[in-house]
């Protein structure tokens, strides 16, 4: 990438993509947010590429939206509300769409804090690991006034309760990763030295399986959200008499009949 906001790397079949604002705390910006974009369609554009990393450059993984002046009193043209949904339609929101919608795997290794906007972009990951070091801050409600967004409203208490993610909310306490793990808000918490040999190793993991799997599951689990047993059945039943006619599921039987493992074009 030429942007200075973000750079992206491959290393192999895993693709890397680091927020690259360190000074700030690598805050979200709009421009922050296209170039990211632009780095995942050109990872999603890239066939070799079966796995994708996020983290962040420095000692932070991403401090939420970076607040100027803008954010309070608007521009010449445009209201704060105006001209933050705008923002959020077009560059903070279509991020995380962007994420759900990949065809690989995601992981985000989180190196240090992750506060508010940021911890939605945490948690669009498949799979969130993180530093002993790193925290999670949520601190819409108390300071700010507002709700949590960048889909943290979709996500947290998915992970871990409607309980536990109203009291995080509302009391804007900092939880840190042991913690975080413990409630099931994060996959796995290692020593900050650790952290991307960890998830380099998880994303080399993911990078063999089947394409477009990891897709398929997240849209599984989020129907099981809505649906009753009776219709997630009904779904399983659909996908799975869809997925056995696939290339993956033949080369995957052919290999444990052979007794090796398998290997997904």
């Amino acid at each position: 990438m030429t942007e200075t906001n973000v750079e992206l790397e491959f290393d192999g079949a895993v693709a890397v993509l680091t927020l690259n604002r360190p000074d700030v705390l690598n805050s979200m910006t709009p421009a922050l947010a296209r170039d990211a974009r632009a780095a995942i369609a050109q990872v999603n554009e890239t066939p070799s590429a079966r796995a994708l990393l996020i983290t962040g450059a420095g000692r932070a993984f991403c401090a939420g939206a970076e607040l100027k002046d803008a954010f309070l009193n608007g521009s010449a043209n445009q209201s704060a509300g105006e001209q933050l949904d705008v923002t959020m339609r077009d560059d903070f929101n279509p991020w995380v769409t962007d994420l759900d919608q990949l065809r690989i795997p995601v992981i985000a290794a989180v190196n240090g804090v992750a506060a508010g906007a940021g911890v939605g972009l945490a948690l669009a990951a498949d799979i969130t690991v993180a530093a002993r070091s790193a925290s999670f801050i949520l601190s819409f409600c108390p300071k700010l006034g507002l709700i949590p967004d960048v889909g943290t409203t979709w996500y947290l208490p998915r992970r871990i309760g409607l309980a536990r993610a109203t009291a995080l909310a509302l009391l804007g306490n900092r939880l840190d990763a042991q913690e975080a793990a413990q409630w099931g808000l994060i996959a796995q918490c290692v020593d900050d030295t650790q952290l991307l040999d960890t998830a380099m190793e998880m994303a080399r993991t993911l990078a063999r399986l089947p394409t477009g799997i990891a897709l398929e599951l997240r849209r599984a689990l989020k129907h099981s959200q809505s649906n009753s047993l009776s219709a997630q059945l009904d779904y399983e039943r659909e996908r799975q008499c869809t997925l056995i006619e696939s290339a993956a599921f033949r080369e995957g039987v052919t290999a444990f009949r052979e007794k090796r493992a398998p290997v997904f074009g």
